[in-house]
């Protein structure tokens, strides 16, 4: 399959219940940035570097766009040749369609890398007025504008791209371009998990979720307790995403994914009497301060539903049981005629056809993993000799 269509199919971001809102402001408080089609660190700079080439040799804004889809194609291949692990594109090559200059964009933005405040097409249709402009601009002997001249549309203190580049590159950062982009983090994302484990984080293997990090006990307090409530959401949503895709199953009468769906219920269930105790005192208050610390706003709906969810788990004398609640099941399934209207898969045949098994069974891990992989390259680096 294309990696695009890989990528977008990724578990970790299909939202079937529509929780999405309240899922990307916990990541986005913890890992801002980042995304989970985002593969290696050293893309926050191959991004700019193509462009600052771009803007000195004052490619058109009526070319720039294929000029630049070019570039970056190119460097698929090159890249591919080092057989490092995290070339986004190194299946589909010629064909993708999401590049890594849109994948990152955002994130580019939030670290204060790309200073342009504006889309991918609206940089593009800018370039030929930022020439003209900076003609009648002076400047210092350090390239930076007189005055209120011109501003830059990248940081002024991006290291130099490396010789070679594009024809030559690899995924691999230098200590320089840590350095400068752990500045960046710090800079424009304090106080924030990712700026923990840039900052004062260790060399760790890969976890699963962002509360297993084997710092955690060191982590300030403010993290930490956005991690608990991420975490608690995170396990008692999960069982939410498992009954829909166990009454999915029964409705298209696929007895081995009835099987595999009440197995992994029994799993969650177990997990969650487990944790009973840290249910019991979870401040939901704090839980809803937090997302609206993150200027996300969650819907009416999605709110209620959470909170119903969250309810009827928690007084459930047996977790074991939840499979066979009508409350639950009702809650489900309103939920989905909600989101889905007439295309809700539990009413709609042909909708329902359509499921392959899987939709949206993963628990929610907050872009960990791939985050995970952008702290450990620039750990990395500045660890190297």
């Amino acid at each position: 399959m294309l990696d695009a269509i890989r990528l977008f199919k990724d578990q970790n971001t299909v939202d079937e219940l529509g929780i999405g809102t309240v899922r990307d402001t916990f990541a986005d408080l913890l890992f801002p940035g980042t995304g989970t089609v985002q593969t290696r660190a050293r893309y926050f700079l191959f991004v700019p570097w193509m462009y600052l080439s771009i803007e000195r040799r004052k490619i058109s804004s009526s070319e720039v766009t294929e000029r630049a889809k070019t570039e970056e194609l190119n460097l698929i291949d090159v890249l591919a040749q080092s057989g490092e692990a995290g070339t986004i594109g190194i299946q589909a090559r010629r064909k993708l369609k999401r590049l890594p200059s849109h994948i990152y964009w955002q994130g580019l933005g939030s670290w204060g890398i790309r200073l342009f405040q504006g889309s991918q097409d609206q940089y593009h249709r800018s370039l030929n007025n930022f020439y003209s402009s900076s003609q009648e601009v002076q400047f210092t002997d350090d390239k930076e504008p007189v005055g209120n001249g011109l501003q830059p549309n990248w940081h002024p203190r991006i290291p130099a791209a490396p010789r070679g580049f594009p024809s030559k590159a690899s995924l691999k950062l230098a200590q320089v371009e840590a350095i400068y982009l752990r500045e960046r983090i710090l800079s424009n994302a304090p106080r924030t998990m990712l700026a923990f484990l840039v900052d004062q984080g260790e060399l760790a293997e890969p976890t699963d979720f962002p509360w297993q990090h084997h710092q955690l006990q060191q982590f300030p307090a403010r993290i930490r307790d956005q991690l608990e409530h991420a975490r608690n959401l995170s396990e008692v949503i999960h069982g939410a995403a498992l009954l829909y895709n166990l009454m999915l199953a029964e409705a298209k009468q696929a007895r081995e994914w009835e099987e595999v769906y009440t197995e992994r219920l029994e799993e969650w269930a177990a997990n969650i009497a487990t944790r009973k105790a840290h249910f019991r005192v979870w401040a939901r208050d704090g839980f809803w301060n937090i997302i609206a610390s993150g200027n996300q706003r969650v819907p009416y709906l999605t709110r209620v539903f959470i909170n119903c969810w969250i309810d009827l788990v928690l007084t459930l004398e047996t977790p074991a049981t939840i499979s066979e609640n009508k409350s639950a099941r009702q809650t489900i399934k309103e939920r989905e005629r909600q989101l889905k209207k007439s295309l809700a898969r539990l009413t709609n045949q042909r909708s329902l056809e359509l499921w392959n098994g899987e939709a949206g069974a993963n628990q929610l891990n907050y872009r960990w993993p791939g985050a995970h992989t952008i702290i450990r390259d620039i750990l990395e680096a500045l660890t190297d000799a």
